[in-house]
């Protein structure tokens, strides 16, 4: 006996509806806004102090957390591996990926990794155990960054997230959008303040995006170049509290401004200097950041200098030189370095990359050689040039491009080889 055709009808119906409810639930499963937290299961391992060279390669780039592991970036995914001096990179001590947002930046502090994502969300994770500290609404990034696979734009110039130091010891988070910023304690992730930067200007037009974060100032305060309503000027922040207390423009500056900070940790952080210019303009002219005005800073005032403690670092003309920044007296030279050029500094470290890529590692305050060795990895040869650099700990790790660079080329044309990075310790 078959069923009548009214309940053959609804059965029918009914198996629709469940095949549909099944369908959807998957497709939920599958593109549902979701986190994987994949927490270490090992020990927090030792501080490492390695020898001086090489020490290997690495497919992606590495930020240094606590001298202990190294952090990577993927496109949804932030994970570290151990130990911070391997020869390679090594099955992830710990990871953390959300869905459906990108990684947008990574910034750290002590044994606390902040991430930012492209929906605004930070997101803080213990970087001894990967557990998620805690999570904190912000401003979305601005626009999209131009990340290739080593993802160091990601780790090592993260944009619009920035950590800087409150008065009173504590580290705080900013992040900034285009029409407001957020600033968070860094030790649980409660809002300290937040200000729109949207500004309407008569007869009702709005400006948005019209302050630009450069970065933070060791004395902590956040650096902006606002533009909403007049000529270009340099906004001091206190980025515990939020609140301006300096707008200062270079003597004899146009309306447009260019700034940019020097003597910076990792991703602009704890600046001490900054250098102006109008747009276009190769001659600049260097300060001095503290607790008040710039002071002019002269042998900063070179587009090529760098600042390290008290020193104003520049190859010219094959000698690099060490001047101090505030009068600008030489303190060192260290002549026959015809075609090198100066590579990056730390606060105890002053490095420089021969013309047959040596690095040659000075001590700032005095020019003393702290190191020497070709940047060579087994057979790769030195046939290369450098791109993005990264030192912090001791540590330098150096993106190597293909010759003649093509910064149009696809990844496998632009780098060296499937693992571009080289890692060295100081």
């Amino acid at each position: 006996m078959g069923f009548p055709n009214g309940r053959r009808r609804i059965a029918v119906a009914v198996a629709a509806l469940l095949g549909t409810v099944a369908v959807a639930a998957t497709v939920y499963r599958v593109l549902a806004p979701a986190e994987v937290s994949t927490p270490a299961r090992a020990g927090y391992p030792a501080a490492a102090s390695p020898s001086a060279g090489v020490i290997g390669r690495l497919p992606v780039a590495p930020l240094v957390v606590d001298g202990r592991l190294r952090v990577y970036a993927a496109h949804r995914q932030v994970y570290a591996d151990r130990p911070v001096d391997g020869r390679h990179r090594t099955t992830p001590y710990w990871s953390y990926r959300r869905w459906p947002a990108a990684l947008d930046g990574v910034v750290a502090s002590g044994t606390t990794v902040v991430t930012r994502w492209s929906d605004g969300r930070l997101v803080a994770l213990d970087a001894r155990t990967g557990r998620v500290a805690w999570r904190a609404d912000g401003p979305a990034p601005v626009g999209e960054q131009a990340v290739r696979r080593t993802g160091a734009a990601t780790v090592w110039d993260p944009q619009g997230i920035f950590v800087a130091p409150a008065p009173d010891g504590r580290q705080v988070v900013v992040a900034a959008g285009a029409e407001w910023a957020r600033a968070v304690d860094l030790a649980d992730g409660r809002e300290l303040w937040r200000s729109h930067v949207t500004v309407t200007l008569p007869p009702g037009d709005t400006v948005a995006g019209c302050r630009d974060a450069l970065g933070t100032t060791a004395s902590g305060h956040l650096i902006t170049v606002d533009s909403c309503a007049g000529p270009a000027t340099v906004e001091f922040r206190d980025a515990a509290t939020g609140a301006v207390g300096l707008r200062w423009r270079p003597p004899d500056a146009g309306d447009e401004l260019v700034a940019t900070l020097v003597g910076c940790g990792t991703g602009r952080t704890g600046c001490t200097g900054l250098r102006t210019a109008r747009p276009g303009d190769d001659a600049g002219r260097g300060w001095l950041l503290g607790a008040g005005e710039p002071v002019a800073a002269p042998a900063l005032d070179r587009p090529d200098a760098e600042l390290v403690g008290g020193t104003a670092v520049a190859v010219v003309d094959g000698v690099a030189v060490g001047r101090s920044a505030r009068t600008g007296a030489e303190l060192w030279r260290r002549p026959g370095l015809s075609q090198a050029r100066l590579l990056a500094v730390q606060p105890d470290r002053v490095h420089l990359l021969t013309e047959t890529n040596d690095l040659l590692t000075l001590d700032p305050a005095t020019g003393a050689q702290r190191s020497f060795f070709a940047l060579n990895v087994g057979s790769d040869g030195i046939g290369w040039v450098p791109g993005a650099v990264y030192a912090a700990g001791g540590f330098v790790a150096v993106e190597r491009l293909r010759k003649p660079v093509d910064p149009a080329a696809d990844d496998q044309r632009y780098y060296l080889t499937s693992e571009p990075m080289v890692f060295a310790a100081t």
